[in-house]
């Protein structure tokens, strides 16, 4: 069973993927993601990201736990995407266990043509299956349909030996390798 690991709902358990195409980010390393977000320098034009007016966006968002792990620690709304039936099936669950469905949308659809946004997004999050080289179509997807705010921060996570490049308009901030797993923050 995977848990929220910090905020408000700290500890409380998430249902894991159905399938094994879903591959979720260990707790030890979502933990640590967050701990960067909340206590880096972001700059006047960003500011605090876990506040009650920022929405974030979870690209491909699997179990959600991403989305609501953003959520638990201050953020105000998030959106989810998944184009994966099962994936969609335990996110929902999962927000209807941790309570948030009030605070969430979860869209069936692919982030490489997703629909035009009904609200810009400060926190991005894009965790897609490994090396099939999805982060740079679906940012450009989703800036293009308006989900992306003008100064954003992106997390890309991507396998280590995977090539990367920081996305257009984008500035790396933070590159940090956990295992198989390496998490590239950008500031826009």
């Amino acid at each position: 069973m995977m848990r929220i690991v910090g905020g408000s709902l700290s500890g409380r358990k998430i249902a894991p993927p159905l399938s094994r195409t879903t591959r979720p980010m260990m707790d030890r390393v979502r933990e640590a993601l967050f701990n960067i977000l909340a206590h880096h320098e972001w700059g006047k034009d960003i500011g605090d990201l876990f506040e009650e007016d920022v929405d974030v966006l979870d690209a491909f968002c699997g179990t959600g736990a991403l989305a609501f792990e953003a959520l638990s620690w201050g953020a105000g709304r998030a959106t989810l995407f998944d184009k994966d039936v099962e994936a969609l099936a335990v996110a929902r669950q999962n927000a209807v266990s941790l309570e948030l469905t009030d605070r969430c949308t979860i869209l069936s659809g692919d982030s490489t043509r997703p629909p035009k946004a009904f609200r810009t997004h400060k926190l991005v999050f894009f965790s897609p299956p490994y090396r099939k080289g999805l982060i740079p179509p679906s940012f450009r997807a989703l800036d293009a349909a308006g989900w992306i705010a003008p100064h954003a921060v992106i997390v890309a996570e991507t396998a280590r030996n995977e090539a990367f490049d920081p996305l257009p308009g984008c500035t790396l901030a933070v590159c940090r390798k956990y295992g198989e797993a390496v998490l590239h923050i950008m500031t826009r």
